[in-house]
């Protein structure tokens, strides 16, 4: 069976001669297939094993020992192995290998680049206003692109320069995001500009992406008239220029000459639209100072109600603990009051006994002492009756 045939390759001895050819490389773009080819001299039919980047064995002579069925086998001989891998993504990139197992072992190393084609370019304009610098810059993009393209700007009468590049890596470094950006500062509606992307995949051939800017002008222009319909912009105009011209940092004399120029002109335009754009400003202002003023007036309503309100339930709960109060306080006093009645009428009741008990008493004794009156003068009665008997 052709897995002891493998098991027993693991006996080889490790100072066995191995053999490296040098390494091969192939370019293949994403979603292409990709070949591989393993062959020996007719004379030495050897047995031919493929390992893939990760080091797993993907086929040895016609047996598969990967589960994956995205290699698959285009042919088998005693001196060949052929294998393709359809449908080739990023991670099928990396160094392959076949080994040829006879006296000495040799090595065939192939290394597999697979490339991403840029996106198509997106071409975006927007007006930069600064205190240095003014005018459209144009921003030219393109996504998941391996390696990094190579972006220019051509303009109508034929010259090619790089703008400001930035490139952003996504999955492990292994595919870029690249955009350029460009400033113009003057231009005319007959004016276009192409961005120009160069890259390995496209095999000679560019990719594309001009900007117009008779659209941009007429999009600027049908923007403003809606403005100023609405009467929510100033009606300042701009001035038809008539050469296309990029910031460089080497500016001649006559250049400078032009924009001092240009620059007066634009002051003059826009002294004369000042009152205009001085009137609106104030009405805007008014009308936000109305609008401020009546929102702090409704708040300061709605606060005044708010402690109102919690006033009268404070006022409502003070009532009812007052009430409370008093009541308890009258209930004590009545409590108190039965008290004192009922503690009298049982002092009455105690001291009316005592009272007869004295009196009794002191008429008892009243009766005693009457009767010792009474025997003290009939005994005195009776001695002066019986003296003068005894004188005779």
């Amino acid at each position: 069976m052709w897995w002891r045939v493998v098991s027993l390759l693991s006996w080889l001895p490790v100072q066995a001669a191995v053999l490296t050819n040098p390494v091969d490389t192939i370019t293949v773009e994403e979603g292409q297939t990709l070949t591989l080819n393993c062959s020996t001299s007719p004379s030495q039919p050897a047995t031919l094993q493929w390992l893939a980047p990760s080091g797993f064995t993907i086929y040895f002579n016609d047996h598969p020992v990967l589960r994956n069925s995205k290699y698959q086998l285009l042919h088998h001989s005693a001196n060949q192995l052929s294998i393709s891998v359809p449908n080739v993504t990023l991670q099928d990139e990396g160094l392959y290998k076949c080994l040829h197992y006879r006296s000495p072992v040799r090595t065939k190393e192939v290394k597999v680049i697979v490339l991403a084609i840029p996106s198509k370019p997106t071409l975006e304009a927007s007006v930069l206003r600064g205190q240095n610098r003014e005018g459209v810059v144009l921003q030219c993009s393109t996504v998941r692109s391996k390696p990094p393209p190579q972006i220019t700007w051509q303009v109508g009468n034929g010259m090619e320069f790089y703008g400001e590049t930035h490139y952003e890596f996504e999955m492990d470094g292994k595919t870029c995001n690249t955009t350029s950006k460009l400033l113009v500062h003057t231009y005319s509606k007959n004016s276009t500009v192409d961005c120009i992307i160069r890259h390995k995949g496209l095999q000679g051939t560019n990719l594309v992406a001009s900007f117009q800017f008779k659209d941009w002008v007429a999009d600027q222009e049908a923007t403003s008239d809606a403005l100023e319909k609405s009467s929510l912009s100033s009606q300042g105009t701009q001035l038809p220029t008539s050469t296309v011209s990029v910031m460089e940092n080497s500016s001649t004399s006559e250049i400078d000459k032009e924009e001092k120029e240009k620059t007066t002109l634009n002051s003059d335009l826009t002294t004369e639209a000042n009152p205009q754009y001085i009137g609106l400003v104030r009405r805007k202002s008014g009308i936000l100072l109305l609008t401020l003023v009546s929102f702090l007036i409704f708040i300061l309503l709605v606060i005044v109600q708010l402690f109102i309100m919690k006033l009268r339930k404070a006022h409502v709960i003070w009532k009812k603990e007052n009430e409370i109060s008093e009541h308890t306080v009258e209930s004590y006093r009545s409590r108190s009051n039965n008290e004192e009645t009922s503690s009298q009428e049982k002092n009455d009741q105690a001291s009316h006994p005592k009272r007869c008990m004295n009196y009794i008493t002191q008429l008892y004794s009243e009766a005693k002492a009457k009767r010792k009156g009474s025997v003290q003068g009939s005994k005195l009665k009776e001695k002066h009756a019986r003296i003068p008997e005894d004188i005779v």
